[in-house]
């Protein structure tokens, strides 16, 4: 069968409804591995459907308890066709965050695929079961086609992606050798828009913490103490708004990329544009000056304020409060110096009167990565894209949201292509999470040329 042949085959396997109904058994599944009650789940995804498909298209499958204790496991996949061949390491996770039920728009489940025009809801089509399923889809259609691959690959399939990816790093460490590959090729996160085929080379990081100001040891009566004792709400919401200028511009230096944005990164930026979602909308005036709008999401530090306490918010009472808190985050590229993050902010506070204000629970939740834009696995990746889709494929150095590709790059030291097939009004994490049907399609066909291109070039 010929490249064309195998496309118009996937093609036909879409839109005759068979990848339908993969994606629908998938998020049957409530494998959530944010609520201990769906552990038996999470174990179900991997052992009733991932485990057998693979077995099905000549893998090697195995699946591994989580080094750390309480976490949901790591599957394995490997089928090698000749050890002399190139070698790609894929990557997905088939846990999802909170299927948040009652939060969903009437007719829609979390746990049940429904279409609606170009739009298929259910927990987990974009974050990432949808993703790791079009990447498995396109293998087999090209072993259908041709009955091998050309190359050889590798698959690590975790389950607790959600929860930070807890373990993950541990067991590609003591498994190095086993799962060393030439290049990551995997799908998960957004397109930077729905109508453009997009390659990320690695992602932003997250790095959280917490503002404190702890001021008395319980309120006080407003009427009789209001006007002549401290409010720490007050106090922590000033403190708050040195960090940034009333536009978001981060005042704390420590935070920003060590030597300003890299060349690269901007000239992989150019003409890279964003857009409005339904789900939230760009303030050009908003964050670093002199950035466009992609820089300041693919080359530079966010600072967000995640939530904010004081008082009972559910039940207010007259009285002025002990004490306020505050969740901040950074999202931040491999450009920033992370080991200066809190003592730079304990300066920043300290110099601007704000000794009171403790900082807390200052933790890297996941490290930031990329790989060079003109590497040539990412170069090989993008001319396919374009070959099969007929469009323009932008290259963006790191994505904004967080991946766990760092662990690939220290580990196995492979360079990275991640394909995403989501874009940013998907809805991932909150109620009505969706795919795009047509991205969805578009992503199958990409994968089926990608494959092809590469078991042909070996």
């Amino acid at each position: 069968m010929s490249r064309d042949a195998a496309l118009a085959d996937a093609a036909a396997y879409f839109d005759q409804g068979g990848f339908e109904k993969l994606l629908s058994d998938l998020v049957a599944i409530p494998s959530t591995s944010q609520e201990p009650a769906h552990r038996a789940d999470v174990d179900r995804y991997l052992g009733a459907t991932i485990q057998p498909w693979l077995k099905r298209l000549g893998f090697r499958v195995e699946i591994h308890p989580n080094p750390i204790e309480g976490f949901g496991p790591i599957l394995t996949g490997f089928r090698i066709e000749d050890p002399k061949l190139p070698t790609i390491l894929t990557y997905g996770h088939g846990d999802t965050v909170r299927g948040l039920a009652e939060q969903w728009d009437e007719g829609l489940s979390p746990w049940t695929l429904t279409k609606r025009g170009n739009l298929w809801y259910g927990r987990g089509t974009a974050d990432n079961k949808g993703q790791h399923a079009t990447v498995i889809a396109a293998l087999e259609t090209v072993l259908k086609a041709r009955g091998e691959l050309g190359f050889n690959v590798k698959l690590v399939l975790e389950m607790s992606e959600e929860m930070g990816s807890v373990g993950l790093r541990e067991f590609v460490a003591a498994h190095a050798e086993e799962l060393a590959a030439d290049a990551l090729i995997a799908s998960d996160g957004p397109k930077m828009r729905p109508d453009v085929p997009t390659i990320t080379t690695g992602s932003r990081g997250v790095f959280n913490f917490k503002l404190t100001m702890n001021e008395r040891p319980g309120g006080v009566h407003s009427g009789n103490w209001g006007g002549m004792t401290t409010d720490p709400a007050i106090v922590l919401a000033h403190a708050i708004a040195t960090i940034t200028d009333r536009n978001g511009r981060i005042m704390v230096p420590e935070w920003l990329p060590v030597g300003g944005m890299p060349a690269s990164v901007r000239e992989a930026l150019v003409g890279c544009e964003m857009q409005n979602e339904e789900s939230a909308t760009i303030n050009p005036n908003w964050g670093e000056p002199g950035l466009t709008d992609a820089e300041k999401v693919y080359g530079w530090t966010s600072f967000i304020v995640l939530a904010m306490l004081s008082g009972k918010p559910d039940a207010p009472v007259n009285a002025v409060a002990p004490n306020a808190q505050a969740w901040c985050q950074l999202r931040y590229t491999v450009d920033a110096d992370l080991t200066q993050f809190i003592p730079g902010l304990r300066r920043f506070l300290d110099a601007n009167g704000y000794q009171n204000i403790a900082i807390e629970e200052g933790h890297m939740r996941m490290a930031a990565s990329r790989t060079s834009p003109d590497n040539p696995w990412i170069k090989r990746a993008k001319a396919s894209l374009e070959r099969t889709l007929g469009k323009n494929v932008q290259i963006v150095p790191n994505g904004g949201g967080g991946l766990p590709g760092d662990v690939f790059i220290d580990h196995l030291h492979t360079p990275l292509v991640w394909i995403p097939l989501s874009y940013n009004g998907c809805k991932q994490h909150g109620p009505n999470e969706h795919v795009l049907a047509t991205s969805a399609r578009e992503g199958l066909l990409g994968y089926v040329g990608l494959w092809w291109d590469l078991g042909e070039a070996a």
